[in-house]
């Protein structure tokens, strides 16, 4: 798993965004899952993970406040 870029990230419409939270929330439960299970050993991804969420909310709600004010 590797870090999502900043600027590929603001290129992106809002629902396009939405919809990677979507898929990285999932990837992530998948993941924590799959570390209890003992089935993954990788468990830098989770931090990844996690970080690449926190981005993305950062951006849409950047998104969302410019188009208000």
């Amino acid at each position: 798993m590797k870090a999502l870029k900043t600027n590929d990230l603001r290129a992106k419409s809002v629902p396009e965004l939405e919809e990677m939270v979507r898929i990285e929330r999932a990837a992530l439960y998948k993941a924590r899952r799959d570390l209890v299970f003992r089935q993954m050993t990788d468990v830098a991804s989770l931090k990844v993970r996690r970080h690449n969420i926190a981005r993305l909310l950062t951006i849409i709600e950047e998104k969302k406040r410019g188009a208000t004010s």
